[in-house]
């Protein structure tokens, strides 16, 4: 897998560099809780005046440390590769003995009684009143959809990620990792959609047929901002009004020009057939507006990648960070980050609040299908954080924040 091999476009000098960082990211990983806690004081103490509340209203980019970042790279075949130390590719070996020798604690009932009862899915509030979405005013709302996919309302715009409403995350229907919890509403009970933003390529992240029906439904006034390399099979979908970006990269909507899209690291990798092998990047995004920020991870290893984003664009309102598919570490944890390693993310991009992602609706990994929010509340207890700075949602169920109730009476 040429792709992954960093190495081969590394200088011995860069070589060198690299070890002495994976020496200091070895070091960084036990994360000194003291360090952590200091980190969110200051966020918190940034956000928490009345001055840095309204200096937001004239918000305008903040390129702090502009060289300080790290671009996406491509090897000598082409294909993007990952930069980070911290990076190891899911090579075949590894996949077979994760397939045939580790045990799958997953559990998932096959009753629909227990899944109710444990995993309910709730009508979101925009089937019964439609008239209410987008009114945000100078807050934020956000909708968990399922796994990755949030509707997200602020700064006047309403936006989607990683919209999957298929029933599998495969490119056939009739196999393929199956949900255990339905999507909460249909592509057509939605509301006005603005934006939609995509982190990379995997099944359960970009689903052709929720492609071509968001499409169908909102045509070219509906934009998608996608990784660099992915404009082509957007246009093969249809759609017309597609940004490509590459890390760092900023665009907008338009009409909506206060509100800058960013296309931002993450570690990850792309395959949709056998030959593609990350011909298309992967990335997280950042959404700044004159009122609110959002941080969307997508899908993503821990790296450093995101004590970047919180330098460059921090504090966020609201970040939506993935706590599953996770066990067993030694393969999934390149990939995948765990429930401590979202709280640690949660930290580095010094976000007020983050929401529960990529968890509760398909079976990816090994661990026990309602493991993920306890481990994660027991992380936010070991770095003296309460369960209100990282939630969970049921699907379907919507969060505000920082709006005045009064304006949906």
């Amino acid at each position: 897998m040429a792709a992954f091999r960093l190495g081969e476009s590394f200088s011995v000098q860069t070589m060198n560099e690299r070890d002495s960082n994976e020496q200091a990211v070895s070091a960084s990983n036990q994360y000194p809780k003291e360090t952590a806690k200091k980190r969110l004081h200051s966020s918190r103490s940034s956000r928490s005046s009345s001055s840095s509340r309204c200096s937001r209203k004239s918000f305008r980019l903040d390129y702090r440390l502009e060289e300080d970042v790290t671009r996406s790279k491509r090897g000598k075949d082409g294909r993007f590769v990952n930069p980070w130390p911290t990076w190891k590719p899911p090579v075949m070996q590894n996949i077979l003995k994760w397939a045939l020798t580790e045990k799958n604690n997953s559990n998932i009932p096959s009753c629909k009684e227990e899944l109710d009862r444990e995993l309910p899915v709730v009508d979101p509030y925009f089937v019964e009143n439609p008239s209410l979405a987008g009114k945000t005013k100078a807050g934020i709302r956000v909708t968990w959809l399922g796994h990755a996919s949030l509707m997200v309302e602020m700064d006047d715009l309403v936006l989607l990620t990683d919209p999957v409403f298929s029933q599998r995350a495969s490119p056939v229907s009739f196999m393929g990792p199956k949900r255990f919890r339905g999507p909460p509403c249909t592509i057509d009970q939605l509301p006005k959609i603005d934006a939609v933003v995509i982190s990379h390529t995997h099944y359960d992240h970009l689903d052709y047929r929720s492609v071509v029906s968001l499409n169908a439904r909102f045509g070219s006034e509906l934009r998608w901002f996608v990784p660099l390399g992915l404009l082509n099979w957007m246009q093969n979908c249809g759609c017309e009004n597609v940004i490509e970006l590459d890390w760092w990269d900023e665009n907008c909507v338009p009409g909506h020009d206060e509100v800058t899209f960013v296309f931002t690291p993450s570690q990850h990798w792309c395959k949709r057939t056998a030959m593609d092998d990350n011909k298309v990047l992967w990335g997280s995004w950042c959404v700044l507006g004159p009122w609110n920020r959002f941080f969307f991870a997508g899908d993503t290893g821990y790296c450093g990648a995101f004590e970047q984003i919180g330098k460059r664009f921090g504090p966020f309102d609201l970040a939506a960070i993935p706590i599953g598919a996770y066990e067993p570490r030694w393969f999934m944890k390149y990939q995948h980050v765990d429930p401590e390693e979202a709280v640690r993310i949660h930290i580095d991009v010094q976000s007020k609040s983050s929401v529960a992602i990529h968890w509760g609706t398909f079976a990816l990994a090994n661990e026990y299908y309602l493991d993920p929010p306890v481990k994660l509340i027991e992380a936010l207890e070991r770095y003296g954080l309460k369960t209100e700075d990282f939630f969970v949602l049921k699907h379907g169920e919507s969060r505000d924040l920082n709006i005045n109730n009064e304006a949906f009476e």
